[in-house]
């Protein structure tokens, strides 16, 4: 279930980037989750070109999977029909794309880089177009040595998984009961945690996902037989495909030739980023040392294969740490016995000389240090001690007892657990004792599972305003650029650039908070 905020700020987001008719179809499908065409052009009350354009916009990019299940039709008979699923991820990832430019341009070179930034900007392409785009950048067209450079330095962004092949246009979709293990497909990560059962649209995406040995395999010439005669009108390099499956017009299909597209792996990304936060984390809780260390651990986790790597936990020998520790420069300067007192900072215990940590602690770490500096900042000292005490209790505690432990004063204790209950942040329960007289007694406790999902949404909420925000001192510089030439033009100016990089920043920050309970 999308929070009432989150789906204010994908909206948003669809909106700046590709226009309202767009958006329109996108929160239809983002608040009554899959509808088939004929839905969407009732709900929309747009016309059916408008509804088919703004579809293949949001496929082109990722944004809707398209599936087809069977459905009770008029007559009684079961039909199959093709609907539309919003993937509100996929509309998240898109603030991301700076960040997933950075780790290509980080670990790979400047061409790499190239060909990474043409995926974001078109969404989706084939290795012909890709090819095209290189070409035409360097004006070579036709040029061996160029498609030879191209195709080598895509096979760099393949291998290190920072591209994949693009999912299946329109799988079939069985009822729930009848859905069979799909164990040679990757799952949904939110599904392999804690055991939690399948939502629909993890089904569904698991169901259009390339099989594990074709998703990072590019052994046919993909996309060689590429016409752009095929492209539909007033679109850009990227957008074809087989649409004539997803009960779209003949005249928007791609003659059903057989080629393969690819896209931007937000798995991966995703993956880097968590270990990034996992690795600062540390760092600021512990010491350089530690994080040294725990970077060691998860670099020599990445190179093996997806099915062997844990997404929570990793497991290595000492040897093969210390062997990964010397290899950085800030490692070397560490010794056997400082790797040993670092694993055991980072909780890591030895089983045959053999260390596991469990990334998911240091993820629940990060996050009550989030939600308790929001406390702080939000409420003061005296709140954030009070909710810091029942976070670590995980239990019910009195208010006089809740009052002792943190020095708080009993007059006081009662208005702030009030104040906290209000807004959300604690759970209150009345217990009420009778004996020679009835005395009531107010107990409250931190629900984590309650209070993130409602952080969360304050956080969409804090986004949505930073990018309007940001957008608003976007159109303010450029009516001001048309308008200057007056004395204060240079103060304006710096004004106006200072207010973009500070909203920048802080919506960057914001988005790593995001991240830890939405993402990781």
């Amino acid at each position: 279930m999308v929070n009432q905020y989150g789906i204010k700020f994908a909206i948003h987001l669809i909106t700046s980037h590709f226009g309202n008719l767009v958006a329109k179809v996108c929160e239809n499908l983002l608040r009554k989750g899959p509808l088939t065409l004929q839905s969407l052009i009732r709900s929309t009350e747009l016309t059916p070109l408008q509804v088919k354009n703004s579809l293949l916009i949001l496929i082109q990019h990722n944004c809707v999977q398209a599936f087809s299940s069977e459905q009770i039709g008029a007559g009684g008979n079961e039909v199959k029909v093709t609907q539309y699923l919003a993937v509100f991820s996929n509309i998240l990832h898109r603030l991301r794309f700076p960040k997933f430019l950075a780790i290509v341009s980080q670990e790979l070179d400047k061409d790499c880089e190239e060909i990474f930034e043409g995926l974001i900007q078109h969404g989706r392409l084939t290795l012909e177009q890709i090819c095209d785009r290189a070409e035409a950048g360097k004006s070579g067209r036709g040029d061996p040595a160029i498609r030879a450079a191209v195709q080598e330095n895509f096979n760099k962004l393949l291998n290190a998984r920072f591209v994949e092949r693009c999912p299946a246009p329109e799988p079939f979709i069985e009822p729930p009961s009848e859905t069979k293990s799909s164990s040679n497909k990757r799952g949904a990560k939110s599904a392999k945690l804690d055991g939690a059962p399948e939502t629909e649209e993890q089904r569904i995406l698991t169901a259009a996902a390339p099989l594990e040995v074709l998703r990072f395999s590019n052994l046919t010439t993909s996309g060689a037989d590429f016409d752009p005669e095929d492209d539909i009108a007033g679109s850009s390099v990227g957008e074809k495909r087989k649409h004539g499956s997803l009960e779209l017009d003949e005249e928007f299909g791609s003659k059903n030739k057989e080629v393969t597209l690819w896209r931007v792996n937000f798995e991966e990304f995703i993956r880097c980023l968590r270990h990034k936060a996992c690795i600062e984390n540390v760092r600021a809780r512990l010491d350089d040392g530690a994080a040294i260390v725990l970077k060691a651990m998860l670099d020599a986790t990445r190179g093996a294969e997806k099915k062997v790597r844990s997404e929570n936990s990793v497991s290595l020998s000492m040897n093969t740490i210390f062997e990964e520790v010397m290899k950085s420069e800030v490692g070397r300067s560490l010794t056997l016995d400082r790797v040993r007192a670092s694993l055991v900072q980072l909780g890591c215990s030895p089983s045959d000389e053999t260390y596991s940590i469990d990334l998911k602690k240091i993820i629940e770490l990060a996050q009550n240090e989030e939600v308790e500096s929001i406390v702080l900042k939000r409420y003061g000292r005296d709140a954030y001690r009070m909710f810091r005490l029942l976070s670590k209790a995980g239990q019910l505690l009195e208010t006089d007892k809740i009052a002792d432990m943190t020095f708080v004063e009993k007059k006081e204790t009662p208005k702030i657990l009030y104040k906290l209950w209000q807004d959300e942040y604690l759970h209150m329960e009345k217990l009420v004792v009778t004996a020679a007289r009835q005395v009531s007694f107010l107990l409250w406790k931190v629900n984590k599972p309650i209070l993130w999902d409602h952080v969360l949404d304050e956080m969409y909420h804090a986004a949505l305003n930073l990018n309007q925000r940001l957008i608003y001192e976007q159109e303010q510089k450029e009516l001001f650029s048309l308008q200057s030439g007056a004395h204060t033009g240079s103060i304006e100016k710096d004004r106006l650039r200072n207010a973009k990089i500070y909203l920048q920043s802080s919506l960057i920050k914001l988005d790593d908070a995001l991240m830890l309970f939405h993402d990781f």
